[in-house]
C-alpha cells in the first residue's frame, strides 16, 4: 500500500500552516527566478513580503495558458536548464504548445500523487496495472506509469491504441486494474462485446478514469459493462499531470492533494473567490513544483469543492465531478450548453441508445443551431420505424429538458460516429465570429 495518513489526514490547523510556509516559499521562488511572474506582481502592486500565509493569496494574480503560450517555450520555469529532467506538452485546441518543465523532485511528487491515488482505490502490490493513456508529452501515461511503480505494482505500459491488441492483453494478463480515458472505457468494452467475450472474461477490479469529463450516468455504464469499479481522477499537465486529485473507495469526490497543490474556486465573471460548495472555475497554486510553478492557475475546469467528512479519513479538500469547461462550454442562442448536461440525458433516455454522439454547431441566418448526433446500439431490437421515431422523440425531448432549448436530433447506425482512442472530440463548433 502507498498510504500516507499522517499527509493525507492533516487536520485544518496542520494543513493551513503547511499551506501557508509554501506558499510563502513558492512566491518568493516566482518573483525571483521567473520575469513574468515578477511583472506580473509589480503590476499588481504585490510583493513576496506581503504574502504571510495562504489567506494572502486572493492578493496575487491569476495565471492563464495565454501566459504560457505567449512565454513559449521555456520563460515561465523557475528551474535553470540543467535541473529541467523532463518536458511534457499539450496541444490544447489552438495556439503554441503548452509547455511544462520538471525537476527530479517534481518528478518525484507527481509518481507519489498518482500512487495515492491507486492505494485510495485498492491497488495493491499485487496488482497488475493496464495503462492505457498514451505516452509521450501527454502526461496520462508516464503519470500513472511511475505511480505504479512506485507502489510496487506491475505495470503493463500499453499506451493508447490497437484495441484489439488491448483486450487480448487484458484477457491474458488478468490485469486488475486500468487506467485510460472514460469514453476509451466505453469503447474498449464496445470492443469487448463484438468479439464475443464479456466482463467475465476479464480479471478487472477497478479502474482510474481521467482526462476529460464523464457523467455518473457513464461510470454506471463502465462498472456494469467491463466488471469493475470505476473512479475518477484528475489532473492536467501544467499543474502536474494525472494524480492531483484522486476519488477513494467511497466515490464522494476526487480527494485534492492539497498538501502539494492548492485549489481554489472563482466566480467566471467577476474572478471573486466563491464559498466551499459553490460552482464555478477551478483554480490550482501549486505549493512545491520546482520546475515550473503556478501561482493561481485559471484551469477553466467548472466545479465545486466539498470538505465534508469522508468516511475514509483522508481530509483532503474534495473535488466534485467536473461539469465541463468554461472556454469548452457552449453558447447557444444565449444559453449555456455543457456537454456533459447532453451525455447525460442520452444515458438515460433510452436502453436502446449507446453512449456515443456528437455535437455539431453552426450558424444559420443568424441562428445558431444544433444537431446531435446518437447512434443507437448494435443489439438493439429495433422491428419498427415508429420504434425508432418513438426513441427519437423521447431522447429530443429529454435533451431540451436538459439544457433548455431544442436541438435537432439524428439517430445513426452503430459505428457512424468517429471513435478516439484519446479524448473524445464531442463537438464541431463551425459558427464563424
Amino acid at each position: 500500500m502507498f498510504y500516507e495518513p499522517k499527509q493525507e489526514c492533516l487536520s485544518n490547523n496542520e494543513k493551513r500552516a503547511l499551506q501557508s510556509e509554501r506558499l510563502i516559499d513558492t512566491v518568493k521562488r516566482v518573483y525571483e527566478n521567473v520575469a513574468p511572474y515578477r511583472a506580473k506582481m509589480d503590476q499588481a502592486g504585490v510583493k513576496p513580503s506581503d504574502i504571510r500565509g495562504i489567506e494572502d493569496i486572493v492578493k496575487l494574480p491569476f495565471t492563464t495558458k495565454k501566459d504560457l503560450r505567449e512565454n513559449y517555450p521555456f520563460g515561465m520555469f523557475a528551474s535553470p536548464q540543467k535541473d529541467i529532467i523532463r518536458i511534457h506538452a499539450s496541444s490544447g485546441t489552438t495556439g503554441k504548445l503548452t509547455v511544462v518543465g520538471y525537476s527530479k523532485a517534481d518528478i518525484d511528487l507527481w509518481a507519489r500523487c498518482c500512487a495515492r491515488g491507486l492505494a485510495a482505490v485498492g491497488a495493491t502490490q499485487e496488482s497488475v496495472l493496464h495503462v492505457a493513456y498514451g505516452y509521450g508529452l501527454f502526461t496520462g501515461g508516464l503519470g500513472m506509469h511511475y505511480g505504479g511503480e512506485l507502489m510496487g505494482l506491475t505495470v503493463v505500459p500499453v499506451s493508447s491504441g490497437n484495441t484489439a491488441r488491448q483486450l487480448t492483453l487484458l484477457k491474458d494478463f488478468k490485469a486488475d486494474g486500468i487506467c485510460c480515458t472514460p469514453s476509451y472505457a466505453v469503447f474498449l468494452a464496445d470492443e469487448l462485446i463484438k468479439a464475443g467475450f464479456s466482463a467475465k472474461d476479464l480479471n478487472l477490479k477497478w479502474g482510474l478514469f481521467g482526462a476529460e469529463p464523464w457523467t455518473d450516468e457513464m461510470r454506471r455504464e463502465i462498472e456494469e459493462k467491463l466488471g469493475l469499479k470505476a473512479y475518477d481522477i484528475y489532473g492536467l499537465s501544467e499543474i502536474s499531470g494525472p494524480g492531483v486529485a484522486s476519488e477513494c473507495e467511497f466515490q464522494r469526490g476526487s480527494h485534492i492533494w492539497d498538501d502539494y497543490f492548492y485549489p481554489e474556486i472563482i466566480d467566471i465573471d467577476t474572478l471573486q473567490p466563491l464559498p466551499i460548495g459553490e460552482r464555478g472555475e477551478l483554480v490550482f497554486t501549486t505549493l512545491t513544483k520546482e520546475g515550473m510553478p503556478l501561482i493561481r492557475y485559471r484551469t477553466r475546469d467548472i466545479t465545486a469543492l466539498d470538505d465534508s467528512p469522508c468516511p475514509c479519513g483522508r481530509t483532503g479538500v474534495r473535488l466534485n465531478r467536473i461539469k465541463g469547461r468554461s472556454d469548452d462550454m457552449l453558447i447557444i442562442r444565449g444559453v449555456n450548453v455543457f456537454p456533459s448536461q447532453i451525455e447525460s440525458a442520452i444515458i438515460n433516455s433510452d436502453e436502446r441508445i449507446s453512449t456515443h454522439y456528437h455535437i455539431v454547431v453552426d450558424r444559420i441566418n443568424n441562428l445558431d443551431t444544433m444537431e446531435i448526433m446518437v447512434e443507437l446500439r448494435d443489439d438493439a431490437q429495433i422491428d419498427q420505424i415508429k420504434e425508432i421515431e418513438d426513441i427519437k422523440k423521447k431522447l429530443t425531448s429529454d435533451i431540451t429538458s436538459a439544457i433548455g432549448i431544442s436541438a435537432n436530433v439524428r439517430l445513426v447506425s452503430g459505428g457512424s460516429i468517429t471513435r478516439s482512442e484519446g479524448k473524445a472530440k464531442r463537438v464541431t463548433d463551425n459558427r464563424k465570429y
